[in-house]
Parts: structure tokens; C-alpha cells; sequence
């Protein structure tokens, strides 16, 4: 450290037993753990907030260290033969379902494990990380031992076998960063409508009871979901340290209250956080001179900038349009398909808002065959040409096995554009400028650098599907 700015972080390479010196002049801890928080002096929380430090009607009437647990996982195979499973002397044992989190009605469904085997919360939820996966693995055969076993519904899995557990537990909760904002219950049920918003979420505030596994013995239930909108915006000033110049972060360790966590702390939103931190920092190093400092707070006041490229790299930012170029927007648009300034036509793919939303689909319709020309009022240097294809985010599609879910991810999305043509008009010609072949890529950004009078795209194939739509079709 030099005062309040990180100049190195040396770590320990277990595998190699080596040490490694990072230099930088930003840093975004995305640990989970925020183990920078405790090194570097950086403000941080761990558990939860009274009621009223936020004025929170979810949260406890006094603070305390309890978090939300952890949880081993597995997955099992179903064969097609009985399958006889003996469980290893350690496991517990449970012979009711009534000795489970939601009783009968809570196991019946066995091949991804159960997100309710969770511990933790009562503990120290990093430095007893490891006897806590002791125990959830005694859990996690107990209760495999019971749905195989002891359950009056075994039969419906004698032919299924357990394939893989999970031996590094699935944390929750940890350390919170403090940041120049403290997203609280009351920004997310408000919507976040922040002037700095670069991120969003929602899911519904779940809050997982500190007990675990264990709250079916209190009589409560293993979580409390928490009604929250979705979606609903996230504050840069969420994403950096209150008091470390260069300290940057996203996932569970941001700025937020307990409430507020037990919704932001899910992947995708952690995601959505993450984009915004790498793109700020970027920006942070691009306006710092060469030997200045690059600090993070800088960027409030370029945040239209910050967002705009959030955008265009295909973030979304509710209730924010990307803004596109006069090529774009003062060329004339045309569609084989579609009258103009009808709900059919193509207009919908300048909009600036790149996905569904509620039942507006901001998007223009394409059978194979179809395509979309813009018209350019004189020649101009075109550099590039991007498009937002359809990769189905109207579906919920499941990006791992569930033999029971319609919606599994095992190849390219049937209404994604497999096959599209992009050609330019110069010198009144059509001119090949690219095309792509079994394409996978919702964003796709073509390069043109010349001067033309006209481009067209032209749907010539999907991954299955009759139709496909097209979010966005701009030029650069």
C-alpha cells in the first residue's frame, strides 16, 4: 500500500509453489471473499445490518454475524437397472422426511441436489469453511441415504445412482465491500433508478435463514423471498471502495446490505456487475495520463460515456437506449418485409433498446430470405456494421442437464441467424462484405472501412427455426 492506493497485490501459486507480484494501477477484487478487504484496510461488513441503520423492514431488529450459508451439491444418474446404495458409516442419518427441509414435498425431485443442504450461517463463513464442508457432506450422503433408502418414495429412485458431489461448497455470503453507495432493500423495491446505473438484477430477495439444513428444527423455513422488481438498476458507486483510491469489485463482496445481497449475490447479476467494472476500469486507463493516477471514482463524471459503452458491447441498462450514429440514424431504412411506421416494420432495430421487454419484443421479424437495407443520404465512410441477433432470451433455457426441462441448451438457440449475409452498395454495385457461416454470436460487429451508398443484411438461414428477429442494425 501506498496511503490509501494499492500498488501490488504478491500472492502464492499452490500448484507450482511460486510467488506472484501483480502491479496495476486499478484493482477489482471479484473474489467473492473480498480478500483484498482485510489487506488493504478497505471498509467492509459481514453479516447483518439492524433495521434500522437502513430503515429495512426485512432486516433484524439488532445486527449480528450471521450470514447465509453454503451448500454441496450433487448430481445423480438414473440406470436402467436397481441401483442399491450404501452410505458411508459417517453420513447422518435421517429415516423422516419430516427431519428435511420442507418434508415430503421437498426431495421428491433428486438429480441436482438440493440447494437447502446449508450450513454456514451460524459459523464464520471463510474461516470455517472447511469444517462446514465436513459436515454438509455428511448431510449430502444422509439425505441421498434417505431419498434411496428411508423415504416411503424410494422406489421412484431405485435405478438412480449418484454420479458427482460437489467437495467445494457453494458460499453465499461473506465479506461486503463498503462503497461510496450501500445498495440497501429500499434502493432494489424502488426499482434502482440510479443516474449511475451500469448493472441490474432480479431475482427476489432470498434470504436463506442462518440455520440452514438446520432451521426445520426451529420450525422455520430454509429461505424468505422477498418480493423485488424486475428489473432493477445497480450504482457504479456500488462497485468501488468508499476509502481505497484504486480498489474496484463485483459479485457477493459488492456494496450492499444483507438484504439487498440475498438478491444481487446470484451469477447472472454478478455478471451483469462484472461487465460494468472491467468496461469502467478500461475507461478509468484510457482518461488517466500515462503516469497519473486511473482512479474509479473519476468515472462519475463520465458516466454517459461508461454506459453507452456498456451498451454497445450488448449490456443491458434498464430504462437507458444506446444512441447510434447519424449513419444510423438519419439513413433511410427499409425491410423486405414490414411497412415502415407500422408495429411489423423495421424501426424497432434503431429503438435502442437491444432485447425483449415486458411484452415489447423491440425487434423486427425475419423469415430466411428477408433482409434490411440502410440507405445512406449521400456516401460515407462506414467502419463497421453490428447487429443483435435473436439468441432466445424470451426462453428459460437451462444451461445444464434436467431430463425433465424442455428448455436444454445443446446447441445454438433454433431462432439464432445461422447463416446472414452482410453486402454494400459502391459505386452502385452490391458488394460482398461478409458472410458468416454457422454463426453463434448474438453480438456480431463486422468490419467495412470504405465508403459506400448503402448496406444490406440479408437472413439467409436459422439454427431450426422459421423465423428469428433482429434487435439492432447499426452502422459505424
Amino acid at each position: 500500500m501506498d496511503g490509501k492506493t494499492i500498488r501490488s497485490v504478491t500472492g502464492w501459486q499452490m500448484t507450482t509453489q511460486t510467488y506472484h507480484t501483480v502491479e496495476a494501477k486499478i484493482f477489482a477484487d471479484c473474489s467473492g471473499d473480498a480478500i483484498l478487504a482485510p489487506l488493504t484496510g478497505a471498509g467492509w461488513r459481514m453479516g447483518r445490518e439492524a433495521r434500522a441503520e437502513y430503515s429495512e423492514t426485512i432486516a433484524p431488529e439488532q445486527a449480528d454475524e450471521r450470514t447465509m450459508g453454503m451448500t454441496c451439491l450433487f448430481q445423480s444418474r438414473e440406470y436402467p437397472t436397481a441401483q442399491p446404495y450404501e452410505p458411508p458409516a459417517w453420513a447422518n442419518r435421517y429415516d423422516s422426511c419430516e427431519e428435511l427441509p420442507y418434508g415430503a414435498g421437498g426431495h421428491r425431485w433428486w438429480q441436482m441436489g438440493y440447494w437447502w443442504v446449508e450450513l454456514g450461517g451460524e459459523a464464520h463463513s471463510i474461516y470455517d469453511t472447511e469444517d462446514l464442508r465436513d459436515e454438509l457432506l455428511k448431510i449430502t450422503f444422509g439425505v441421498w441415504d434417505h431419498v434411496k433408502n428411508r423415504c416411503p418414495h424410494k422406489a421412484e429412485a431405485e435405478n438412480w445412482a449418484l454420479e458427482w458431489v460437489q467437495f467445494l461448497p457453494a458460499k453465499r455470503e461473506s465479506r461486503r465491500y463498503l462503497g461510496a453507495h450501500v445498495l440497501t432493500q429500499n434502493d432494489i423495491e424502488a426499482g434502482g433508478h440510479f443516474p449511475d446505473l451500469v448493472a441490474y438484477g432480479g431475482w427476489t430477495m432470498d434470504d436463506h435463514h442462518p440455520g440452514g439444513f438446520h432451521a426445520v428444527q426451529v420450525g422455520a423455513p430454509a429461505t424468505h423471498f422477498h418480493p423485488a422488481p424486475s428489473p432493477y438498476g445497480i450504482a457504479y458507486r456500488c462497485l468501488y471502495s468508499r476509502d481505497i483510491k484504486n480498489l474496484m469489485f463485483a459479485g457477493r463482496d459488492a456494496s450492499c446490505t444483507h438484504a439487498a445481497m440475498s438478491s444481487t449475490r446470484v451469477m447472472g447479476t454478478a455478471c451483469s456487475m462484472a461487465q460494468a467494472v472491467g468496461t469502467a476500469a478500461a475507461l478509468a486507463l484510457q482518461k488517466s495520463a500515462d503516469d497519473g493516477a486511473a482512479e474509479p471514482a473519476g468515472m462519475l463524471d463520465h458516466m454517459q460515456e461508461l454506459q453507452q459503452e456498456l451498451l454497445r458491447d450488448d449490456a443491458y441498462l434498464p430504462w437507458i437506449q444506446q444512441a447510434y450514429s447519424t449513419l444510423t440514424t438519419q439513413s433511410r431504412l427499409a425491410a423486405s418485409q414490414g411497412d415502415e411506421g407500422h408495429l411489423d416494420g423495421p424501426e424497432p432495430v434503431r429503438d435502442g433498446t437491444n432485447r425483449p421487454v415486458g411484452v415489447d419484443t423491440h425487434a423486427w421479424t425475419a423469415h430466411p430470405g428477408d433482409s434490411l437495407v440502410y440507405e445512406l443520404k449521400q456516401p460515407a465512410h462506414v467502419s463497421t456494421v453490428s447487429l443483435v441477433l435473436d439468441s432466445s432470451l424470451d426462453r428459460n433455457i437451462a444451461m445444464s442437464y434436467h431430463q425433465k426441462d424442455p428448455d436444454i441448451l445443446t446447441a445454438p438457440p433454433p431462432s439464432l441467424p445461422k447463416r446472414l449475409r452482410l453486402e454494400a452498395k459502391i459505386a452502385g454495385e452490391w458488394q460482398l462484405i461478409a458472410l458468416l457461416e454457422n454463426n453463434s454470436q448474438r453480438l456480431v460487429r463486422v468490419p467495412v472501412q470504405r465508403q459506400v451508398e448503402a448496406v444490406r443484411f440479408t437472413l439467409e438461414a436459422t439454427w431450426g427455426a422459421d423465423s428469428s428477429k433482429v434487435f439492432a442494425f447499426y452502422l459505424d
